[in-house]
């Protein structure tokens, strides 16, 4: 496969102005644990193959290379805005949500688990897109993406947001601690948990969890991809899939918007 597959949800797709895709581990160049279309830099990846990756998303997406920007991301709730000339390949920074209001700029996040969340009010002609591991959902990423896009003239009630292919419930079992963590802030927010196989384990729904933020937060329309990373091992890498194989190198799938260059 010569391009990189990527997947999209109804609203996003219908919206005029707009270019989303949530991709897949095929179509790429990379080989070994990192098949094939591997778009993180930080990892031990060849470093040409993972741009070559990054330009076939680009590309599937019907812009350049130069267009795509990415985070160090680290897990945490800051937000960090892009501008008409934004940054150079591998230097974005340390944050795990971006918003723009530029067309011809391309947010990606790099997740192998975690959630991408993507963002739109197409009125307004702005774009989010947000890495949401559970540590940076409990913070309020959702949220504070939500207030960065608001800053630039957009409404929650006017913004469409997806949730991307991510760990399914089925697949993560979780501890105790971040049990707690999640209910610290809203005990309501038990209803993401079901019970563990074992004592003091539990199933912890994340793509529900951030669904149910968005729509907390006022988001009009919200879809979920429902899609389990872990399970479906032929088109996403998985960070808990390649722990319980006992580690080793691992991939990371994009997920991007842009706003189109008007013809």
């Amino acid at each position: 496969m010569n391009s990189a597959e990527f997947l999209t949800t109804p609203a996003l797709a219908a919206a005029a102005g707009l270019r989303h895709g949530f991709f897949t581990r095929r179509g790429g160049v990379s080989e070994g644990p990192w098949a094939a279309l591997n778009c993180s830099l930080s990892g031990q990846d060849d470093r040409e193959r993972v741009r070559e990756n990054r330009r076939r998303a680009a590309a599937a997406l019907g812009l350049p290379p130069e267009a795509l920007h990415g985070l160090t991301q680290v897990h945490g709730i800051a937000v960090a805005e892009v501008g008409a000339a934004g940054w150079r390949e591998g230097e974005g920074p340390a944050a795990d949500a971006m918003v723009t209001r530029h067309a011809g700029v391309m947010l990606g996040i790099v997740t192998a688990d975690c959630a991408p969340v993507l963002f739109a009010d197409p009125v307004a002609g702005v774009i989010g897109a947000a890495h949401a591991g559970w540590r940076s959902a409990a913070g309020g990423v959702i949220e504070a993406t939500i207030d960065a896009m608001a800053a630039l003239g957009a409404a929650p009630g006017r913004m469409l947001a997806a949730v991307g292919p991510c760990i399914g419930q089925a697949s993560y079992e979780v501890g105790p601690d971040l049990r707690e963590a999640v209910l610290a802030r809203d005990g309501a927010d038990a209803r993401h948990f079901a019970p563990g196989a074992r004592p003091d384990r539990w199933q912890f729904d994340l793509a529900g969890y951030c669904a149910a933020r968005l729509v907390a937060a006022g988001i009009a329309t919200v879809e979920l991809a429902a899609i389990d990373t872990l399970a479906n091992g032929d088109r996403f890498f998985s960070h808990r899939r390649r722990t319980l194989a006992g580690g080793g190198p691992i991939g990371h799938q994009l997920s991007a918007i842009a706003l189109a260059i008007p013809d």
